[in-house]
């Protein structure tokens, strides 16, 4: 890698792999490419490592004209393809941007890594990052999804990560295209947005907010750290082999309401209420999710056999730093707690359940 592209940088997991980049790949030039939607941040690429070896571009990566002409003027070589409408619930309420992000912005950019490598002896990579979700719910007992588990989307968001998954594959097959794909389990981290469930209840949990938990929180989801995750994604650009895919996750089984009581605890010890009364207080049980997975589990047997990867962070410790990440970041929370799209959207969302 010399020269790569990060679409979706100003998000989440983006932005996390942005500072890896810079932290541990001294040669590397980075391009950011984003929208900035609501859930992407300028702030989350404030005081970066290295900047001067940082591009940040605002844009949509559906804009072929603007794609091409990144692809070109940065000698990009390598893609690493984060951008992505996310939220289950908002693909519910409403599908069509997942289809024209995940979908129609997808299909642009292999197009257009597709006309700017042809014919060129360097080596390229296009990176696709995935979810676990695109291989559905699994029953007690049902073996951990690998990555020869049929897809079986249950909702708008997994339907369209899966539909970019074969257009993945299906340009790697049709024309020659150097891909791999990642599918990975629940991350959580620094820099989320807290529409998802970890910090939702680390920040209701601290403004004194009901803790909205759906259904009676038995759903099972495995939870990876986003730094071990950028840690994976790395490794798989250093030594994956082209055309193949790799699951990448924690490596743990907790149900949503243990994941809240653990926050809960956390809390009570750094932030107790003044009441006296403990977090767990605070939950509150809402009408479960339309079609909500029961669970998932995910097998990363082959990341770590054949690159050597391995998840580094317990969950508890994970669980520990972020709550931490998010009381020492009171600028960042205010920043989102005072965009009016989050507040209406949680308003709205929350009384729909309840």
């Amino acid at each position: 890698m010399k020269n790569i592209l990060v679409t979706g940088g100003a998000g989440f997991i983006g932005s996390n792999f942005v500072r890896s980049l810079l932290a541990y790949e001294p040669e590397l030039q980075i391009v950011t490419l984003d929208l900035l939607t609501y859930a992407g941040k300028l702030e989350n690429l404030s005081d970066l490592p290295s900047p001067e070896r940082h591009t940040f571009i605002q844009g949509d990566i559906c804009d072929r004209t603007l794609v091409d002409r990144i692809l070109s003027d940065h000698a990009i070589d390598t893609i690493v393809h984060f951008a992505a409408e996310s939220h289950v619930d908002r693909s519910i309420l409403g599908p069509m941007p997942f289809i024209q992000t995940n979908i129609v912005g997808t299909f642009t950019l292999l197009e257009a890594a597709k006309t700017a490598w042809a014919g060129k002896s360097s080596k390229f990579r296009f990176h696709h990052v995935s979810t676990d979700e695109v291989f559905g719910s699994l029953q007690p007992g049902d073996p951990a999804f690998n990555e020869r588990t049929p897809y079986d989307p249950h909702s708008p968001y997994s339907a369209s990560k899966a539909a970019s998954d074969h257009l993945v594959r299906a340009y790697a097959t049709t024309y020659g295209l150097p891909v791999t794909i990642s599918n990975c389990s629940n991350n959580y981290g620094p820099y989320q947005f807290p529409e998802k469930l970890i910090p939702l209840m680390i920040l209701n949990g601290i403004t004194g907010k009901p803790l909205p938990v759906y259904g009676q929180g038995a759903q099972i989801r495995d939870w990876l750290h986003v730094v071990d995750h950028c840690e994976a994604i790395v490794r798989i650009l250093r030594a994956g082999k082209t055309g193949e895919t790799y699951c990448i996750g924690g490596d743990n089984q907790p149900t949503n309401l243990e994941i809240v009581r653990t926050i809960c605890e956390i809390l009570d010890r750094k932030v107790p209420r003044a009441d006296g009364q403990p977090h767990e207080s605070q939950i509150t049980y809402v009408t479960d999710r339309p079609g909500h997975d029961f669970r998932y589990d995910i097998d990363i047997s082959k990341i770590s056999r054949e690159l050597g990867w391995h998840p580094s962070r317990a969950l508890q410790t994970g669980l520990e730093e972020t709550v931490d990440w998010y009381l020492t970041h009171p600028a960042w929370v205010d920043s989102v707690l005072q965009k009016q799209d989050f507040s209406v959207w949680m308003d709205a969302n929350y009384q729909e359940r309840n």
